[in-house]
């Protein structure tokens, strides 16, 4: 009995090995890129800050200013409470801060502690905080709440900390008390547990003894957070639903300045250490950029969902928007002085060591003192985004990609095709001659085209199989003036991604943008993932982004398929995993008639009888409005064989998955 048992488990144990081993492709396919799904982010919409970095409170250290967004101060999403007829003023300061890096912090005057007249003995003079529209906090949650404050005149001070429901019978949620006695800044913690849900909380701290005393830094974080390391839970979890290879951070326009000079170029070291040490920046899209997510977050991430980073650093030169300078013919893009060049250079070694050093090295060594010991195994860095290929920036790129690639042969660099990737462009023209000139691993075009480009085009079709330089699409979508995302732009997407996958031995990596958007402060439209405090709304884009990402692998095969009266409204494509033993057959129809898919799989042996299929489908202006998911995909299982057909209906993207 035993000996058959025995037998029985080595008999598993090698047929779970026989699966695991990647299988021999049959013949007729092409090698093609198996990470050609990613996602790009950028701090556009509130997708950092109040989206996919956790913390609840807004303007924490109190550096807001008109300089973000007209209106806009060290008081913004603060407001001056005094309950129980308590009397005081609050004034912002700006000498002997927590950090130079951060200079506002905020002083409390406490003249007079009123009776204890509010709800549950409410008294005192202090602050409340807003949120971002809100703070969603949900029943027997935890919430880590952290400040810096110190005693400036007066007896030691009573500080009582709260989570309110707001209104004008306000209810208690969660408090706290300490004793703030130090003439210096000290920081004060504690933990704040929620009695009830509540989407819309506020966050209230009043102080309870006459005199002075300031705070900064303020913070009020989930502790229950995507595996522990800071991030909005339901929006990093539908992000590894996409299965994405990589992600391309920190953007995008705000890398380079964007439309306020080269002054205003984001600088990875500023976003390390201690968040209250962090450097606080104007974004690019008129808000604020806490940093609290940071390099080290981003890199994190990545390894969580396993993602390959791309981190994008600056080239030396601005946008080209500077100042109203968008168009071909207005220039204003700001350039760095070569004589300074050598400091962009060293953002881009200092970034490597960093991230790939161990801790013997300077770099290396804050990366460990941060709480990964391990390399991130960076393999690729972007130089540049979207810049107008002047001869100002082939000057500068050259200069940072000579001396990187002789420290760094290892790393794979992605370069820059400019605003509006697109033969016959100049600067797509220049930044192709360009690339050619250096041997550029990888360029990165951009362009956002109406749903009609994206059925008409094929424009990988006729790339040139002999270069060197890889492309990279990294910024892409249907995009039409006036409405958002409907299921006809999602599906014109699919058959333009199937395009791409055919020509995915000259396209090694795509990614949607944007990714993220506050339905509530919304930059551009449309973005791929919708949220507010309590919901993810994703949009039948993001359902074709999440179906291509679970259907990756290494061989296409282009004579599989054949669509009756197929026209460029149908793609097909047929997808082996070699890694997985999958086989993964899409067909895309993105008119109003019914087609006929014949599929000829013969030549993959050993296939399971029954597939899981995906169906996404409705009418063409069906779209996933907020509080309303219209569109998602249906998933069944259904027999297949060598031999079969597939009927597509109108407007639908049919995705098989078959295990081999």
């Amino acid at each position: 009995m035993k000996r058959t048992v025995f037998l029985s488990a080595c008999l598993l144990a090698a047929t779970s090995l026989w699966a695991q081993r990647p299988m021999t492709p049959p013949s007729g396919g092409k090698a093609i890129s198996d990470h050609l799904i990613g996602i790009f982010f950028e701090d556009i919409s509130n997708a950092a800050d109040g989206g996919l970095y956790a913390e609840l409170v807004q303007n924490g250290a109190f550096e807001y200013s008109a300089g973000d967004r007209d209106g806009w101060g060290p008081g913004t999403s603060w407001r001056f409470v005094r309950p129980g007829h308590s009397a005081g003023t609050i004034t912002t300061l700006q000498a002997n801060p927590v950090h130079p890096n951060n200079p506002n912090y905020m002083r409390i005057l406490i003249e007079r502690v009123g009776h204890y007249y509010d709800f549950n003995g409410w008294t005192g003079v202090g602050l409340q905080n807003d949120g971002f529209n809100g703070m969603n906090v949900k029943a027997g949650a935890k919430y880590d709440f952290s400040a810096f404050v110190r005693n400036v005149s007066g007896e030691a001070k009573e500080v009582r900390v709260a989570l309110v429901v707001p209104g004008r019978e306000p209810k208690l949620l969660a408090d706290q008390t300490f004793t703030v006695s130090n003439k210096d800044w000290q920081p004060i913690e504690g933990t704040l547990e929620a009695t009830a849900d509540c989407p819309n909380a506020v966050l209230q701290i009043l102080v309870l003894t006459k005199g002075e005393m300031d705070i900064d830094a303020v913070s009020l974080m989930p502790e229950d957070t995507f595996m522990g390391h800071g991030l909005r839970k339901d929006l990093a979890e539908t992000l590894q639903a996409m299965h994405p290879r990589f992600m391309r951070f920190p953007g995008g326009c705000v890398v380079h300045g964007g439309g306020d000079g080269f002054w205003d170029t984001y600088r990875w070291k500023t976003t390390l250490g201690p968040k209250h040490q962090r450097k606080h920046l104007k974004n690019t899209w008129n808000y604020h950029q806490s940093m609290g997510l940071g390099y080290f977050e981003y890199f994190q991430f990545c390894e969580d969902i396993g993602m390959e980073p791309l981190p994008i650093l600056p080239c030396g030169v601005s946008c080209q928007g500077v100042n109203g300078g968008w168009g071909m013919k207005n220039q204003a893009q700001e350039a760095c002085p070569m004589s300074e060049m050598d400091e962009w250079v060293d953002e881009a070694l200092d970034l490597i060591e960093w991230a790939n050093g161990d801790a013997t090295t300077k770099w290396g060594r804050l990366r460990a003192e941060a709480g990964h010991p391990e390399p991130f195994n960076l393999k690729y860095l972007g130089i540049g985004n979207e810049e107008k290929i002047t001869p100002e920036f082939e000057e500068r790129f050259k200069y940072i990609y000579d001396k990187v690639v002789a420290a760094h042969p290892e790393i794979i660099i992605v370069g820059t095709a400019g605003p509006g990737s697109h033969p016959g462009n100049p600067d797509y023209d220049n930044a192709w001659r360009f690339a050619d000139q250096i041997g550029l691993p990888i360029i990165d075009e951009h362009y956002y085209e109406p749903t009609k480009y994206y059925l008409d085009s094929r424009q990988y079709d006729n790339y040139p199989r002999d270069r060197k330089t890889k492309v990279y699409l990294g910024e892409y979508s249907a995009q039409n003036r006036g409405r958002d995302n409907q299921l006809l732009d999602a599906l014109a997407e699919a058959v333009y991604l199937m395009h791409v996958e055919r020509n995915a031995d000259v396209v090694e990596m795509t990614s949607y943008a944007p990714l993220f958007a506050s339905k509530d402060n919304r930059n551009w439209t449309p973005d791929l993932i919708y949220f507010d405090t309590e919901r993810v709304y994703p949009t039948c884009s993001y359902y074709v982004q999440q179906m291509f990402g679970e259907s990756a692998g290494q061989y296409y095969y282009g004579d599989c398929v054949t669509i009756e009266g197929a026209d460029k409204h149908q793609e097909q494509s047929v997808v082996l995993n070699v890694k997985t033993r999958e086989l993964f057959v899409k067909v895309g129809n993105a008119s109003g008639d019914s087609k006929v898919a014949t599929l000829n799989l013969s030549r993959f042996k050993g296939m399971k009888k029954v597939a899981e299929r995906t169906i996404l489908s409705g009418k063409p202006d069906d779209e996933n409005t907020f509080g309303k998911l219209t569109v998602a995909p249906v998933r069944d299982e259904i027999r297949v064989k060598s031999r079969m057909t597939l009927n597509i209906e109108p407007y639908s993207f049919v995705m098989l998955k078959i295990k081999l």
